[in-house]
């Protein structure tokens, strides 16, 4: 065996080591957050809760909505599942509310949670509707995901662990983030204005 070919061969073995490695590690990080398909872990979370008009009604201890995947694909359309329930992500400009700047609030599609507020809203220009803060932080929460090596936020709901989307440090100001949604994730819910009586 030639030092070329010795070389060559200690090189890929050494990145074959190291992507079986990088997958095994993303294997486990999935398995320990993936949603459960049981029922009965219901775990009480805290959420802010919100009048249809937006206005805050207080904080309440509720359990953490859990139903099998069956349950989910009866309830949920094709998209929404895959997106919310398998953390797919909807294609760039595909999604409905990607435009939408009506005022109203944006709950989650699985479980109905308030999640954001039109007030937040921006146009990121990456074809996702994208928030600068969370209606209520409490709301919502991030983990660590691994995607082809790469770490990302990933936000989740706090009452069904739906998955939401992304976040992302380059939004704008006052909070320099962006919360970058799936509109299959969401429902959005306008807020009537209110006409004065004469």
């Amino acid at each position: 065996m030639t030092d070329t070919t010795r070389r060559a061969f200690i090189f890929g073995a050494a990145t074959l080591a190291a992507t079986g490695l990088l997958l095994a590690v993303q294997r486990v990080l999935s398995s320990s957050f993936a949603d459960s398909d049981s029922p009965e872990d219901n775990t009480p979370v805290k959420i802010a809760q919100f009048a249809p008009d937006g206005t805050p009604t207080g904080i309440v201890t509720l359990p953490k909505i859990r139903k099998t995947a069956d349950a989910w694909k009866k309830q949920l359309t094709q998209l929404q599942f895959e997106v919310t329930r398998k953390a797919d992500t909807e294609w760039a400009f595909s999604g409905p509310l990607n435009k939408e700047y009506g005022r109203g609030l944006y709950r989650c599609i699985d479980c109905d949670n308030a999640l954001f507020d039109s007030h937040t809203k921006f146009d990121s220009g990456t074809g996702w509707p994208s928030f600068w803060a969370p209606i209520a932080p409490e709301n919502l929460y991030e983990r660590i995901s691994v995607s082809f090596g790469t770490a990302e936020r990933e936000v989740k709901c706090t009452l069904c662990d739906a998955h939401l989307g992304h976040v992302f440090p380059d939004g704008p100001k006052p909070t320099g983030l962006r919360y970058c949604m799936n509109s299959a994730a969401l429902r959005f819910l306008p807020i009537p204005t209110t006409t004065p009586s004469v």
